[in-house]
């Protein structure tokens, strides 16, 4: 990876968020290798002092310049978790390797096989079941005291570079790790968004199978230009979900005849009202418009596959009256309920 530093200005701008534990891991990475930190920290702005807190924190761009600086000090993007160094450009190898991968399903699995090429400390395993996709961790080597570093960090590189090769934002159902919950818990709600479970027999996480099939989006050119900022990627969280749309669509035709309002749907899909609708408007689409295509094929359905009454299939997909859903039919269709079932059930 190649690291343009965040500038000065950037370093304490933002919420401290990033806890202090993680700057301890980088430096305890610098001792093993018989190496000074002091350096890096200071480049950084991290007061040598506040590594005696454990409840501090240091900003995104802290905590990129600092892993920037001891990786290219180290020569190590893994940054002394394995029992052998990842030379500079390990990280980039494996993001080039599976850029030409038609879908996320075959990037995940090539990045999988490929950090085998890397090491054989930690192997990843994608794997699916019930709809639900699971990339897995098994460890074959004793991590020590950077155990919770290594598997928090390559879990969200992993996750991070996912999500930039689609695009997309991708939720996960859950995320678990196997040790038990630290002091700085809360901050694990930033780095994998849903629940997470401490204590686990294995680190993983899970998520939708349906993102796997999402098309990979990126070229060369996007990647050379990732690269060069390409440790955000392991905290920043992606804003557009292309599930989206398929989601909420789901959700409104398990029950066409609710009022699903906007807070109804937001809480379903774990999002505030405000997300999910700024996020159907960057996919060209409304609640809306949603919902109203949603009750169109409900009712097209019922009055072609049923013989019952125009006010049942009205009641059916939400509206008070019959005469409410005459009207919306014919703004979806150009024709009333009734002559739309005489029309099409009778064409040959």
């Amino acid at each position: 990876m190649k690291i343009l530093a965040p500038s000065p200005a950037e370093l304490t701008r933002g919420r401290a968020a990033t806890p202090i534990a993680f700057i301890r891991a980088i430096v305890t990475g610098y001792r093993l290798r018989g190496m000074d930190p002091a350096s890096a920290l200071a480049q950084a702005q991290i007061p040598s002092a506040l590594l005696d807190d454990p409840s501090a924190r240091v900003t995104a761009a802290q905590m990129e310049l600092m892993s920037g600086a001891a990786m290219q000090a180290l020569d190590d993007e893994a940054l002394g978790w394995f029992s052998r160094r990842l030379p500079w450009g390990s990280y980039g190898m494996l993001c080039r390797a599976s850029l030409t991968a038609p879908t996320l399903e075959v990037a995940l699995k090539r990045w999988c096989r490929h950090h085998r090429l890397l090491t054989e400390d930690i192997v990843f395993e994608l794997t699916q079941r019930g709809g639900l996709a699971t990339i897995g961790v098994t460890e074959h080597a004793a991590l020590g005291e950077l155990r919770e570093f290594s598997l928090v960090s390559t879990l969200r590189y992993l996750l991070g570079y996912a999500c930039w090769v689609v695009d997309s934002r991708i939720a996960l159902t859950a995320a678990a790790f196997p040790f038990p919950a630290p002091a700085h818990a809360d901050a694990y709600a930033y780095l994998f968004a849903g629940p997470a479970r401490f204590a686990a027999e294995s680190a993983s996480i899970a998520f939708d199978a349906r993102y796997l099939a999402l098309p990979v989006r990126r070229d060369e050119k996007a990647l050379q230009t990732m690269l060069q900022r390409a440790l955000p990627l392991t905290v920043l969280q992606y804003r557009r979900d292309r599930l989206l749309v398929h989601s909420v669509a789901q959700i409104l035709a398990a029950d066409p005849a609710a009022t699903h309002t906007a807070e109804d749907v937001a809480a379903q899909l774990n999002t505030s009202v405000r997300t999910l609708h700024r996020q159907l408007k960057e996919e060209g689409v409304s609640l809306q418009r949603l919902k109203n295509e949603s009750r169109r094929e409900h009712a097209v359905k019922l009055l072609l596959q049923t013989t019952k009454p125009v006010k049942q299939i009205a009641a059916a997909v939400g509206f008070d009256s019959e005469k409410s859903f005459a009207r919306a039919f014919r703004e979806w269709t150009g024709v009333a309920p009734s002559a739309y079932r005489t029309s099409i059930g009778s064409a040959p």
